[in-house]
């Protein structure tokens, strides 16, 4: 996470997806989905897979008139599709466009959903939390600058860790506290965490894995491998005076402990379930995110709502259920 760079690096971009639930998008998804209901909009859509381009250049090579590419363009940035800025050009400023997602995904309602059932989600800073033990390279940054000093284990300390968007270390963790107030005839369902993360590699490197771990009340869930460190290209919300040869942005991954395991983007990763977890102890969860000294390179970025791909925080997901509901307890 230094401000060089080997040039001669050609990063391996993994797609851009773009995670929607049916029932959190708080009418994003209706924005979006009015958006894509538009043959001209899926047009310049596919123009700017592989590609960023002008105004002008849109028009072109979509058959349309300027007005009405600009149009099109407006209402794609507006829904989050489409990410533009301001460059020089020969006569003033002209407006440059990116795809921001290459893949859409949308949670629909599950079919075992009872009407008992009841979701709580909580969304935490990744700069709120209460516990850390953290190796350089390291260091955090805010949405408009570094927070503290890079690679010293005490900005880690500072005040203003509250802001922070990004933050990296080669080992250790960071632990966060999450309220624990459901009610007295619920009980727990399922628990999940999402989070935007990657390894922490000097500059950035594709091929750099990381086994990154969650803890949840103490008891280890599982373990995902990162397959890298991903840069090289702007990520959809990281600010610009970042520079594009740092770490850009991460993949989204889901942990969900249920009653019979614990899986990781839908794949069974431990036996852990959320019977496993004392929830009557404190009036809070503990999540516990962090790198093991371990046998590969290591380390591992976490991504706030305004830096990388995915405009969410860290992410936890409680699904209670009547105890009277279902089996008995």
């Amino acid at each position: 996470m230094t401000t060089d760079t080997d040039s001669s690096q050609q990063p391996i971009k993994p797609p851009r997806i773009l995670n929607l639930d049916i029932h959190t998008a708080n009418g994003r998804l209706e924005q979006i989905l009015k958006a894509l209901a538009s043959d001209k909009r899926i047009a310049i859509l596919a123009y700017l897979s592989n590609r960023i381009s002008s105004l002008n250049e849109i028009a072109e090579a979509t058959n349309m008139p300027a007005s009405t590419a600009t149009m099109h363009v407006n209402i794609l940035e507006e829904a989050g599709l489409v990410r533009t800025e301001l460059r020089p050009a020969n006569r003033g400023l002209q407006k440059i466009c990116s795809r921001t997602y290459d893949q859409l995904s949308i949670q629909l309602p599950s079919p075992q959903a009872k009407s008992e059932d009841r979701v709580i989600d909580i969304a935490m800073p990744i700069g709120a939390f209460v516990d850390c033990q953290v190796e350089p390279t390291c260091g955090l940054v805010g949405e408009i600058g570094i927070i503290g000093q890079l690679d010293d284990p005490t900005s880690f300390y500072h005040p203003d860790r509250m802001h922070a968007q990004l933050l990296w270390f080669r080992h250790g963790y960071v632990e966060y506290r999450f309220p624990n107030r459901f009610p007295a005839r619920m009980t727990l369902d399922s628990l999940q965490i999402s989070a935007e993360l990657c390894s922490e590699a000097p500059h950035f490197n594709p091929d750099w894995p990381s086994d990154i771990v969650m803890w949840v009340n103490g008891v280890e869930i599982g373990t995902w491998t990162s397959p890298g460190d991903f840069g090289g290209q702007r990520g959809a919300l990281t600010p610009e005076w970042w520079d594009e040869w740092n770490t850009q942005y991460g993949l989204l991954k889901i942990w969900r402990v249920t009653q019979d395991g614990t899986y990781i983007d839908g794949v069974r990763v431990s036996n852990v379930s959320v019977n496993d977890f004392d929830l009557t102890s404190a009036p809070y969860i503990t999540l516990r995110i962090g790198v093991k000294n371990v046998n590969v390179p290591g380390g591992i970025n976490i991504f706030g709502a305004k830096f990388g791909n995915y405009p969410q925080d860290i992410l936890m997901r409680l699904r209670l259920r009547e105890k009277n509901a279902g089996s008995a307890e």
